[in-house]
């Protein structure tokens, strides 16, 4: 109400003063006074409703803020899940590499041993061959001799010496 009064002030002289002619009389001051009175009463009138719907849209605003620091909230919270989520992902990552080479490793030393065994298993079956080979070799050659030395009339032995010598290479 004092500012629409200070306001009225303040127009007076201007409106007083605003004719060219000085003898013109105008009813400036009247539409003044009646301008100052009919803001007045909208002012009387209107005030409670004008402050009303600021506040309440001062209330709505806030509450608009509030839902958006709620939800900016909440996608912070999603973003330090998902943050954490990375980070246990990530170790359980590396784990799954330290085993997977532990089991690379294991995997390594268990062929490696297996192809030890089977190429120690191999010189063993060489071994073995050759033996029987060597004694089939032997075999032959002795059958051969005697063969030659009985076809032979060269030399002429007994049965019983024939006996004891088979006895022996039996033995």
């Amino acid at each position: 109400m004092n500012r629409i009064l200070l306001l009225g002030l303040a127009l007076a002289p201007v409106a007083l003063f605003a004719s060219s002619e000085g003898a013109v009389e105008t009813d400036i001051v009247q539409r003044t006074v009646n301008f100052i009175i009919f803001a007045g009463i909208l002012w009387y009138l209107l005030a409670d409703k004008i402050k009303a719907y600021f506040a309440e849209r001062s209330l709505s605003i806030q509450a608009e803020l509030d839902k958006v620091q709620d939800t900016l909230k909440a996608s912070e919270d999603k973003v330090n899940e998902a943050k954490k989520q990375l980070e246990d992902a990530s170790k359980i990552a590396a784990e799954i590499v330290e085993n997977a080479k532990a089991d690379i490793d294991s995997v390594k030393e268990k062929v490696s041993l297996a192809v030890t065994a089977d190429i120690n298993n191999l010189e063993k079956n060489l071994e073995e061959m050759i033996k029987v080979e060597t004694s089939k070799a032997k075999r032959e050659v002795v059958a051969e001799v005697l063969e030659e030395l009985l076809k032979s009339d060269n030399i002429k032995l007994s049965q019983d010496e024939l006996v004891n010598i088979v006895l022996k290479k039996v033995a």
